[in-house]
């Protein structure tokens, strides 16, 4: 079945860099395109970034454009988030998604 693993998140000063780490199982990410979601408290789940099944990116929101990138490694089956210049408010629960298959998220907290 499908499942996809989170990993990467933790506690960063504002600035800092962190990688998040999708590891998929039950399909290959060379066929599905695969997405990066937040959600920070009572905020509503926003979309980050996304990767099309042929490596394509799609355009960043505004709120991380230039700071976060979308990348993938077919024969690892896993798909990265790099942030970079991290801010308070990026501070959220990220999730990796597949259509309407979730990851578990995994807790960014950025703060001095």
């Amino acid at each position: 079945q499908v499942q996809l693993v989170e990993s990467g998140g933790g506690l960063v000063q504002p600035g800092g860099s962190l990688r998040l780490s999708c590891t998929a199982s039950g399909f290959t990410l060379s066929e599905y395109s695969m997405n990066w979601y937040r959600q920070a408290p009572e905020k509503e789940r926003e979309w980050i970034a996304g990767i099309g099944a042929t490596g394509d990116v799609a355009p960043y929101p505004d709120s991380v454009k230039g700071r976060f990138t979308i990348s993938r490694d077919v024969a690892k089956n896993t798909v990265y988030l790099q942030m970079n210049d991290l801010r308070p408010e990026d501070t959220a629960v990220y999730y990796c998604n597949r259509n309407v298959f979730w990851g578990q998220g995994t807790q960014v907290t950025v703060s001095s």
